[in-house]
């Protein structure tokens, strides 16, 4: 039986964080049964209540309705799924967006890799396992004048939800029906938090992301052509040649 029906909001949240040791960070959080979009709420409750210097938010749903990906896309967010937007604080030097994503995806992609989950990060945003979607990432970083202040996240990972034919969940992957969202929010928080010291060495952490992605070529979707992936630069942009042509490709900056 899968446990959202024991799911009582975010204290199930919280009581795996107290248990993880490698939670550090304090954790603002706010849980709702069925909502529009956790982006949504996230900008209402910090509308209500403006963001503190280090104090970290999370806005969690069992549902979203309305939930956006990418470009605006929607993102089919059925009970079942990790769905929850954050706030987290950022270095005033850091400003770029893509390698704030990065950070994002290596810090989750260790959590599941730790559980033996073969996933790769796919530019710009996606976690893959072989060529089907684990999680999506919507990142977005917010400035104070020309220094970065906080930056915020939306993360959507399936663990025993229903997904389409191009995506794939964790219980699929670990065969089991026993699956826990509540205890898998509470890991992506903790990595959402383990982003802060992977943006203090940008070296180290482009690195790491070279290793993990998904693919060596990146087809152009404008025009269909395959260009050859040649790495990540120091803001997150992807490296790409073909033939004697070179180009970066940015996302979000």
């Amino acid at each position: 039986m899968n446990n959202f029906l024991s799911w009582k909001g975010s204290p199930t949240v919280a009581y795996y964080l107290r248990k993880n040791s490698l939670c550090k960070e304090p954790w603002h959080l706010k849980w709702k049964p069925v909502c529009a979009s956790t982006e949504t709420e996230l900008s209402r409750w910090l509308n209500e209540k403006p963001y503190l210097e280090g104090q970290s938010r999370a806005v969690l749903a069992a549902r979203q309705v309305y939930g956006t990906g990418q470009g605006r896309r929607i993102w089919c967010s059925p009970i079942g799924g990790v769905w929850l937007s954050a706030v987290i604080p950022i270095k005033p030097y850091q400003k770029s967006t893509g390698l704030f994503t990065f950070a994002v995806a290596v810090a989750i992609a260790k959590k599941l890799k730790e559980r033996c989950i073969p996933v790769r990060i796919k530019w710009p945003n996606d976690l893959m396992v072989d060529n089907r979607k684990l999680a999506g990432l919507l990142p977005k970083i917010i400035f104070r004048g020309s220094k970065s202040r906080l930056a915020r996240v939306g993360v959507g990972l399936n663990v025993f939800n229903k997904v389409p034919k191009e995506g794939i969940s964790l219980q699929e992957l670990f065969g089991q029906s026993n699956m826990s969202t509540a205890f898998w929010s509470a890991e992506v928080l903790i990595a959402l938090s383990e982003t802060i010291s992977l943006l203090e060495s940008p070296d180290s952490l482009v690195q790491e992301v070279e290793k993990m992605l998904w693919s060596t070529t990146f087809a152009d979707p404008e025009t269909s052509l395959l260009w050859d992936v040649d790495g990540i630069d120091s803001n997150g942009s992807l490296k790409v040649r073909r033939g004697n042509e070179y180009k970066t490709l940015s996302r979000w900056d």
